[in-house]
């Protein structure tokens, strides 16, 4: 494995582990009208105000390492998708400025429930305008962007964005299962069968629609023998989904998350198999002695915010009781 293929895993792998953290917390947010204003909205914000932000340093890095380790590739992906990443960064900001004046303001409090809950939406939904504009190709020519300021807005963008913000709504509410009691766990169950099902949907009109964007991606699908991997993807798919809804049936309180994150997971690696390259891996890196250097910073920096980030869980691990506390 060269170091162009290395740094391409470590960009995959940050990207995925912002997902798979800050979806959850996003997904509170997008819940957030669902729930009962007063101390059901307490808990569920509680539950995660003590990793949020945290949650959010694996997107600085997979942005930073974008830039770095591939320079030529983030000159080419940030013109085209400016306006969702513009609008993702200040939902972000709207969003994480509620966590602080949501109770320090009390009076105003309805405008920082409608801050965290709209930044949250709008951010997932950026993320996935942002997602579904990759897979239908980036128009390229020699080294640069050569597509218009509009070309991200399609149907199936907006499909992306909108089945992005049911997948987030159901790793929020299963949070909510694991971390919750009483009425809020109940509302939180009957959140997650209805996100579960829509997010099921939702993965079903994405996969049926992607292998008719490009004919590449028909063939990376179904060409022979190619099938004989890919059709694994939605088998699993389908075997974790009706896992969740039994664990949902059943009221288990840890598996329904953990199930969540499988479906995440198969996801992406179902988008992995489509997206699309306009530009090689080798050609969109830095330089080998840049590749090479930054690696030594990564093999420092990533244990030490994983190892922070499991901290962290570990810390403030258990229930939210009724005052918001762990």
């Amino acid at each position: 494995m060269d170091l162009a293929t290395l740094w391409a895993f470590i960009l995959a792998f940050a990207i995925f582990t912002y997902v798979v953290l800050d979806g959850f917390d996003l997904g509170i947010g997008i819940l957030f009208p669902f729930l009962q204003p007063g101390r059901h909205r307490d808990l569920a914000m509680n539950s995660v105000a003590p990793v949020w932000d945290g949650n959010e340093t694996w997107l600085v890095l997979g942005g930073g390492a974008l830039l770095a380790a591939f320079p030529l590739a983030y000159a080419i992906i940030m013109p085209a998708l400016y306006a969702p990443i513009v609008a993702m960064l200040l939902a972000l900001i709207f969003r994480g400025v509620a966590f602080e004046f949501r109770w320090r303001d009390v009076r105003h409090q309805k405008i920082w429930d409608f801050s965290f809950a709209g930044g949250s939406m709008l951010a997932a939904f950026a993320q996935g305008i942002a997602l579904g504009a990759l897979l239908q190709g980036v128009a390229v020519e020699g080294r640069q962007y050569s597509g218009g300021w509009w070309d991200w807005l399609s149907p199936f963008s907006v499909l992306t964005g909108v089945s992005l913000v049911a997948g987030y709504a159901l790793l929020g509410s299963t949070w909510l299962i694991m971390k919750t009691e009483g009425s809020l766990q109940e509302h939180a169950f009957r959140h997650a069968r209805i996100s579960g099902i829509v997010t099921v949907i939702c993965i079903g009109a994405v996969s049926l629609a992607t292998p008719f964007l490009e004919e590449a991606y028909y063939e990376h699908w179904f060409a022979w023998p190619n099938v004989l991997f890919t059709a694994q993807v939605p088998l699993v798919v389908a075997i974790v989904t009706v896992a969740l809804a039994v664990s949902l049936t059943r009221r288990y309180e840890r598996l329904p998350f953990v199930l969540g994150l499988s479906l995440f997971a198969l996801s992406m690696a179902g988008l992995g198999i489509s997206i699309p390259s306009r530009v090689s891996i080798d050609d969109a890196a830095a330089p080998r002695s840049s590749l090479l250097f930054m690696l030594i910073g990564a093999g420092i920096l990533i244990p030490t915010i994983l190892a922070y980030t499991a901290y962290s869980y570990w810390t403030f691990r258990g229930k939210v009781d009724h005052e918001g506390y762990h």
